[in-house]
């Protein structure tokens, strides 16, 4: 029996096959302005809120500081979860990550965490232009957090009016499941609608259904469809 963490996400696992399976690595992509950050935010939170799993917010991109008054937005408030050592906020340049591999797993140690997010991987791209390199690297970052049996949602950039499921083409070769976040034009609106286009061992949704993000963070509604016109 596979053990499932609750994302905290509503609608989420019941398009994901009852939620995310504990320890694998999650790619979630999307162009920007999809809600990728804050989805991410609210997984993290939600774990530390209501399930007591400690996280980590690792961000080659936002600072801490912007991602904080985001989330105080929401209403997610990360600084008691700070104090108590069950939460860090880690911000890292890409352009010196062959150090983050043990920062990381120092701060997951740590922080003891089972939630992590990477927010965003893509950003690796400008630092290793060699695709094989960079499969390789994403590849010692995902063998790092399964050993440490964190469930991580890790980030991906799709550049709008592209065809992929990630920034570089990569990524979703070494993840676990594969998560889209899609916001396109439909007549004269711009819509948003989520697909899960894989998850290891289990029975998810293949349809793609609408999501919103609300005052209270991104909520999904599983039993409605979406659709786009081509």
């Amino acid at each position: 029996m596979i053990k499932r963490l609750k994302s905290g996400i509503p609608g989420f696992d019941e398009i994901s096959g009852g939620g995310i399976p504990k320890g694998q690595i999650i790619l979630l992509s999307g162009a920007p302005g999809t809600g990728k950050t804050t989805m991410c935010t609210q997984y993290v939170y939600e774990g530390l809120k209501s399930h007591n799993e400690n996280g980590i917010f690792l961000s080659f991109e936002e600072t801490s500081e912007s991602i904080r008054k985001t989330s105080a937005e929401f209403g997610w408030n990360f600084e008691e979860f700070e104090r108590m050592n069950k939460f860090s906020f880690v911000k890292y340049d890409p352009y010196h990550v062959e150090e983050i591999f043990d920062l990381l797993e120092s701060k997951i140690r740590d922080t003891g965490a089972h939630r992590v997010v990477i927010d965003s991987i893509s950003a690796l791209g400008l630092y290793v232009r060699d695709k094989a390199e960079l499969r390789r690297m994403i590849f010692n970052l995902s063998t790092i957090l399964r050993n440490l049996d964190c469930t991580t949602l890790m980030v991906s950039e799709i550049v709008p009016g592209t065809k992929g499921i990630s920034r570089h083409g990569v990524e979703e070769f070494v993840a676990d499941g594969v998560v889209v976040l899609y916001y396109e034009r439909n007549n004269l609106a711009f819509n948003r609608a989520v697909q899960v286009w894989k998850m290891k061992s289990s029975n998810h949704s293949n349809k793609l259904h609408p999501y919103k993000i609300t005052e209270n963070g991104v909520k999904i509604n599983p039993a409605e469809e979406a659709y786009f016109k081509e």
